[in-house]
């Protein structure tokens, strides 16, 4: 027993219903256009060459707009890009360096925290030489 077909649905129907949203519509001229190129191969008995039409991968090209997460254009360069990461990355040690740190502190992180005194040190300095702040982010690490 057959299936029940829809109304719009005739015997022998070769045309798909025409596309409702502007995508779709872009997606079936694609599709036409592609079947049409081999439509010529075929008609010429030739092989699909591997030809590109320049013209119109030119326009595709010139259509493309790179952009990052952001939405703003990406840029050129990409080892700019890791420049500007060791730049911030040297400006940040420049300025935690900068952080003056009491030693009662680090005392206190070595002996609660099992550390040296330079994890100690570098431990407060990343947290703006505040031991609550340095404990706390300890025990999300560690605990």
């Amino acid at each position: 027993m057959a299936e029940p077909q829809p109304a719009s649905a005739t015997e022998g129907m070769d045309d798909p219903p025409a596309p409702t949203t502007a995508e779709d519509r872009k997606t079936a001229a694609a599709m036409n256009a592609l079947e049409s190129r081999t439509a010529d191969n075929d008609e010429d008995n030739q092989k699909p060459t591997k030809q590109i039409d320049t013209d119109a991968l030119g326009k595709a090209i010139s259509r493309l707009e790179l952009q990052d997460k952001g939405g703003k254009p990406a840029a050129q360069d990409p080892n700019e890009a890791r420049r500007k990461k060791k730049e911030e990355e040297q400006k940040e040690k420049e300025r935690r360096a900068k952080i003056k740190v009491d030693q009662a502190d680090v005392s206190l992180l070595v002996d609660q925290l099992d550390l040296t005194k330079t994890k100690a040190t570098e431990l407060l300095r990343a947290h703006e030489a505040d031991v609550g702040k340095a404990l706390t982010a300890a025990f999300r690490v560690w605990g």
